[in-house]
C-alpha cells in the first residue's frame, strides 16, 4: 500500500502558485527523473482526478499520480516537484557515507551504549543481506537495497549492525542489545516483505 503520500491541489495548495490559474496549453514535454542515482519514477494518470496530484513510495521507486489534463512544461515541472517532496522523506536515498556514519552515531548513543565502528559505508555486492558487520575490524557495510526503505527500517539496520560490535554472535544479549530499537520486529515484517517484492521484480 502506499505510505508516505504528498497530496498537491492544484487549485487551492498555496505553492508553488502557478496551478491556481488555467494557462493556455503548452507542447507536451517528457517527465524529468532525478538527476543521479535518485530513484525509479514513475508517472501514472487518471481521468478521476480533476484537482488534486499526489506521489508515494511504493516498491523502491517514487509513483507520481497526475490528473489527465495537466500536460506539457506544468506537468514536467509538477512531476518533479511531488519527486521532490517526496525523496525528501526519505534523505538516505542520496547521503553519501558521511551522512550514514552521522546517522549510526546518532544511533549508538542513543541505543548501543555509544558504540562506534571505525568505518560504515553502503555497498552494491549484498544482495543477500541487509547489512554486515566485521566486528574485529569495527568494519560495518549497509546494503544500497536498503536506501529507499523508510527511515526507521535502516536504523533498526543499523542498530543490529551496530549490536555487532558488542556481541559478534547472535546471542540472547546480542539480541536484547538490538532490541533496544523500539521498532526492530516491525522493520523485520517489513524487510520480509520488501524483499518479497525485490525478487519479483524485473531484473
Amino acid at each position: 500500500m502506499p505510505y508516505e503520500q504528498t497530496t498537491f491541489e492544484l487549485l487551492t495548495a498555496p505553492t508553488p502558485p502557478r496551478w491556481r490559474r488555467r494557462r493556455r496549453p503548452s507542447a507536451p514535454t517528457p517527465e524529468v527523473p532525478p538527476a543521479g542515482d535518485g530513484p525509479e519514477v514513475e508517472v501514472r494518470t487518471s481521468a478521476r482526478r480533476k484537482k488534486t496530484a499526489t506521489s508515494f513510495w511504493q516498491d523502491g521507486r517514487i509513483v507520481v499520480v497526475l490528473p489527465t489534463h495537466v500536460q506539457g512544461a506544468e506537468r514536467a515541472e509538477l512531476v518533479r516537484w511531488l519527486v521532490a517532496r517526496t525523496e525528501a522523506r526519505r534523505p538516505h536515498v542520496r547521503s553519501g557515507d558521511e551522512l550514514l556514519a552521522r546517522r549510526a552515531a546518532e544511533l549508538a548513543d542513543r541505543y548501543v551504549d555509544g558504540v562506534r565502528p571505525r568505518s560504515i559505508r553502503w555497498v552494491m555486492n549484498q544482495s543477500s543481506v541487509w547489512g554486515s558487520c566485521t566486528a574485529e575490524k569495527g568494519e560495518i557495510r549497509v546494503s544500497h537495497r536498503l536506501r529507499p526503505v523508510p527511515g526507521w527500517v535502516l536504523d533498526a539496520v543499523v542498530v543490529h549492525e551496530l549490536a555487532h560490535l558488542v556481541h559478534a554472535d547472535h546471542s540472547p544479549e546480542f539480541h536484547a542489545l538490538a532490541e533496544r530499537y523500539p521498532k526492530h520486529r516491525e522493520a523485520a515484517v517489513f524487510l520480509e516483505g520488501y524483499a518479497l517484492g525485490l525478487e519479483g521484480a524485473p531484473s
